[in-house]
């Protein structure tokens, strides 16, 4: 059956206990939730703030010394607006172009323009800077100081050409360029010394970068006309070549057009020329055709010819000789009436008739000839007309055979003069477009003196050198917080060490701990009292009866921590023995104003008066057994058999024995003494000691199979604890105003 040991809260195994399954917090330690790393950081800030302070003062310190050395600077702006660069001056289109998604990169193109080398060479050419020894020192410019000496250039001094460039290079290194936001407007300022010079800096760099910009207009139209000079003499000469061919070739093959006629308007009616082979055939073709109707017409009326013929009936002359034989017909009818045929007056009449009659036949005839002639010459008309329709068509097809290589050498001289045509007017455009003059850049507001300096100013640095202390100082604080692996939570004895927290005792002030610990209302009574009530459950029995109190290093308060343990055993009752186990470098007997002539290594030596080694203290029940001579060596001593025996004869005549054992680091004794004991108790100093060398103390004594209770944590500070322990409840034994108990 397993042994039970028993805590508050329950009863707990000793194999848990192996595993470091912690303890509740001693009385008046409050526990940090985990995961609060607000807090922590709190913690931290306030365990750190002097070095945080420290820093910020520091840094405020140096940021008010440097502002009030440093010399003040001036700072000038202009305002410039740059349109987007896209202008149509000559053309049709709209002046100002719509915005583009290429808007971007045009404005970042101006911007690098306007910090370009050679803008700032312009600006430090045209205002003599190579030349002005004021500039140079100034800006504190090293070479300067060596090429002027007393206002004047020295001998050997580079040319001005270095000394421009150098020039430019401090006035590119305090130009700045500051595009706003939204906008087509760029605010350049210009930072220096002295005001005036910053405002006429600001004011030259706008004036030269719009000249410039003109500039590279002009270049570039220049170029573009020379680059189209160069292609209209060569499309003049292939034009001139095309068209003597041309001319030759018709020459040649008797080719003659004509430009097309215009019609009303001024327009012509078709564009190119016309053959008049095709002129003369649509002539004599429309001629034909009148010809023709001309010659249907003579011979309807030809056919037509007789008494009832249109012709014969409007002629006025056989009209009036037919209205004359009319009379002498009515005549000739009345003398029939009364006379005879034979009558001589009717006779003369009717010779009259007959002559009457023959004049009108004969009219009629030579109106019929008439008519026959007229319809022989439009047949003979239209007979010519269709021959020579009929040579002209053939003139024609045959000047179209000839036509086909005149046409094609007519292509290339129309293909070379629309080039031409096009190439010049073009030409002519952009002649007017680069004198026109027109700059996409203007400045809106030039640029003045400043009345106030621009830096340093005194309150926006110490601002920002009280911020960049705080920075500092939170940095050094976190970065110390991370180097620093020094145990100061009681959090920490658990989770970095694996053990179960016995207590936490605050740091005293006092150097007399024995007049500390007899003080009952103490924190550190109070707190060794609450060790001491974990102690008594560690085991099924209560407190174990034999312990030793170790820790990694000297001067951790293992030696006070086994007195204190062993002073609470004595009041609760029952005889306790205080070992004091450090041969080495005893100091119990120092503590306690005992004598050390006879002890601990005497009785492991082999002397067995154990009574004589024993001495009493002005404590009831607590007993001392002091270290003794130092031996040569402490180590073999508690490797003998001796100290097995020391252990079981003190348990029989004491009720609880506790050693103060040496620290662990660096010796054997405190491993061989724990070996013996029914527990050790681990003492660690809160803020001094480092988690890995107590870890490996740590594992020493379990490798010497030694049953460790748990750890105390001295020398504590609640104030500089992570997550705030404190002691206490806010109440205490008694007013220390003199107000009474509360």
């Amino acid at each position: 059956m397993n042994e039970v040991s028993f805590r508050p809260g329950g009863p707990v195994a000793p194999a848990d206990l192996q595993h470091a399954e912690a303890m509740p917090a001693p009385a008046g330690v409050t526990r940090a939730e985990d995961g609060s790393l607000l807090r922590h950081y709190i913690m931290v800030v306030r365990r750190r703030k002097w070095l945080i302070l420290g820093s910020m003062l520091l840094l405020l310190v140096l940021g008010l010394i440097v502002t009030l050395i440093i010399t003040p600077q001036y700072t000038s702006v202009t305002t410039i607006e740059i349109q987007r660069d896209n202008y149509q001056i000559p053309g049709v289109e709209g002046v100002e172009p719509e915005t583009t998604s290429a808007d971007m990169e045009f404005y970042q193109t101006q911007y690098g323009l306007l910090r370009a080398e050679s803008l700032a060479q312009r600006v430090a050419t045209n205002l003599r800077l190579a030349d002005d020894p004021a500039f140079f020192e100034m800006f504190n410019s090293a070479e300067g100081q060596e090429w002027f000496e007393n206002g004047r250039l020295r001998a050997g001094a580079p040319p001005r050409a270095v000394r421009a460039r150098k020039a430019a290079e401090i006035l590119g290194r305090n130009i700045g360029v500051a595009p706003v936001r939204l906008s087509r407007l760029v605010s350049l300022s210009f930072t220096s010394p002295n005001p005036d010079f910053s405002a006429r800096v600001a004011n030259a760099w706008a004036q030269h970068f719009i000249q410039t910009t003109l500039e590279r207009r002009f270049e570039a139209t220049s170029y573009a006309r020379r680059l189209l000079e160069q292609r209209l003499s060569q499309l003049r000469g292939r034009l001139e070549t095309s068209e003597r061919t041309l001319v030759g070739y018709a020459a040649r093959e008797g080719i003659v057009n004509v430009p097309n006629a215009t019609i009303g308007d001024g327009q012509a009616a078709q564009p190119g020329e016309r053959s008049i082979v095709a002129d003369d055939l649509t002539a004599i073709n429309r001629e034909l055709a009148a010809a023709t109707a001309d010659r249907i017409t003579a011979q309807s009326r030809f056919q037509a010819s007789g008494r009832g013929s249109p012709e014969a009936l409007q002629n006025e002359t056989i009209n009036a000789l037919r209205s004359s034989r009319a009379q002498l017909a009515a005549e000739y009818a009345s003398l029939m009436v009364r006379f005879e045929p034979a009558y001589p007056a009717a006779v003369a009449v009717r010779g009259q008739i007959a002559q009457l009659d023959q004049s009108i036949a004969r009219e009629e005839a030579r109106v019929r000839n008439s008519l026959r002639g007229t319809y022989d010459a439009t047949v003979q008309r239209e007979a010519s007309l269709a021959g020579r329709v009929g040579q002209l068509k053939g003139d024609l097809l045959d000047l179209r055979r000839r036509s086909i290589q005149y046409n094609i050498f007519q292509r290339d001289v129309d293909t070379n003069r629309e080039l031409y045509n096009a190439l010049l007017q073009r030409y002519k455009e952009i002649g007017v477009a680069g004198g026109i003059g027109v700059t996409n850049v203007s400045v809106v507001d030039p640029a003045h003196p400043p009345e106030v300096p621009s830096s340093p100013r005194l309150v926006l640095n110490l601002l920002m050198s009280l911020f960049a202390g705080a920075a500092l100082g939170f940095a050094l604080a976190f970065v110390r917080e991370q180097i620093d692996d020094a145990i100061a939570d009681p959090s920490e004895v658990e989770n970095a060490l694996n053990l179960p927290l016995l207590g936490a005792v605050p740091k005293s002030q006092e150097l007399d701990l024995v007049g500390v610990l007899g003080d009952r209302k103490s924190d550190v009574s109070e707190a060794y009292l609450a060790v001491q009530t974990n102690l008594s459950f560690s085991t099924p029995h209560g407190a174990p009866r034999t312990m030793t109190v170790t820790s990694t290093r000297p001067g951790e308060g293992k030696s006070t921590t086994a007195y204190a343990l062993a002073s609470f055993l004595a009041r609760s009752g029952g005889k306790v023995l205080l070992v004091d186990g450090d041969m080495r470098s005893p100091s119990i007997h120092h503590q306690l104003d005992l004598h050390n002539e006879r002890g601990l290594s005497n009785f492991l030596a082999g002397e067995d008066d154990l009574s004589s080694l024993l001495q009493a203290t002005e404590a009831k029940d607590l007993w001392v057994m002091p270290a003794g001579p130092s031996p040569p060596s402490a180590a073999e001593l508690l490797s003998s058999d001796r100290l097995a025996m020391l252990l079981t004869t003190l348990k029989e005549r004491f009720e609880y024995v506790i050693v103060d054992a040496p620290p662990v680091m660096g010796l054997a004794d405190a491993p061989l003494l724990s070996a013996h004991v029914e527990g050790v108790v681990f003492v660690l100093e809160s803020h001094s000691t480092k988690i890995t060398p107590a870890r490996v103390a740590i594992g020493r004594l379990r490798s010497a199979h030694a049953n460790l209770i748990g750890a105390v944590l001295t020398k504590f500070q609640s104030k500089r604890a992570t997550y705030g322990y404190g002691y206490g409840y806010g109440y205490g034994y008694g007013d220390k105003h003199g107000d009474g108990a509360r």
